[in-house]
């Protein structure tokens, strides 16, 4: 199959930039706390997509500029919209919209959020549907849908914010539509850990994780979202072909040579 290059990707609703395989998309309207758009979700879902293919993009880092990550959708550019709509415009949206999120658990880099500030709404649901997540102190994570007159079920709220900080945890926070302090997200396992400077945390860790097997990454990633609906045979079953599948690369030969020498492997994703 044929891969590309996102080296000169310019996307219009956001920024983009890539280095040395760690792609960095900043949310960038901050005078209005970085709220997400229907042109901005449809890119951002497009994007995604795409890493799918992309053989230079390892890692991705989610931020927000302006101290804040995201305050969700734009009250006037979107929920005022979405009043007016009928039943089929209503699922177009919501499906589009959800297509994000599966798109983001879909590609093989491991996406990393860096959350400052208000992370509100879909800005949340960005976050929680990354793969690791770095808060900063001053961080306020709000799944405010209910605070706006609709169910706590959104982009998949349900299915995998009980998975990161338990049921009664993720219900109580889906219900009430309540901020979750930094504190509370780092000590429940929403954030992996507070930084003072959760971007360049982010970052780090993405060079970090690049210079290990991506391939295998990728793998994990795969599997970790398969097996919610896998019974334990099924997913044991399914890690044995996955393994086999990268005791085939040639990362595994480089690990086993370098070990043999005394020396670190280098991998290089294949």
């Amino acid at each position: 199959m044929q891969t590309k290059s996102m080296a000169d990707y310019q996307p219009s609703h956001f920024l983009w930039s890539l280095e040395d395989g760690v792609a960095t998309v900043t949310l960038n309207r901050p005078e209005r706390k970085n709220p997400l758009t229907f042109d901005s979700y449809a890119e951002l879902r497009d994007l995604f997509r795409e890493l799918c293919y992309a053989d230079d993009v390892h890692a991705v880092v989610i931020e927000g500029s302006g101290g804040n990550f995201s305050s969700g959708g734009d009250v006037h550019e979107i929920i005022g919209p979405l009043v007016a709509m009928d039943m089929v415009e209503l699922m177009r949206f919501t499906r589009m919209t959800g297509d994000l999120v599966k798109a983001m658990r879909a590609c093989p880099q491991v996406v990393i959020a860096a959350v400052e500030g208000v992370c509100a709404g879909a800005g949340a649901i960005i976050a929680m549907a990354s793969d690791l997540r770095y808060g900063a102190s001053n961080s306020k994570t709000a799944f405010l849908f209910t605070r706006v007159g609709l169910a706590g079920c959104d982009m998949g709220a349900c299915a995998i914010l009980p998975r990161l900080i338990g049921q009664g945890r993720a219900s109580e926070l889906l219900f009430s539509g309540r901020v979750m302090t930094a504190e509370e997200g780092e000590r429940w396992g929403f954030f992996n850990e507070l930084s003072d400077d959760a971007p360049g945390c982010a970052r780090e860790k993405a060079r970090q994780l690049i210079a290990g097997p991506t391939f295998a990454h990728g793998m994990t990633k795969t599997m970790l979202n398969q097996e919610w609906c896998m019974s334990l045979e099924q997913a044991i079953e399914s890690e044995a072909q996955a393994q086999a599948i990268c005791m085939q690369t040639s990362d595994f030969e480089r690990a086993y040579r370098a070990f043999v020498a005394k020396q670190s492997p280098v991998f290089e994703g294949n």
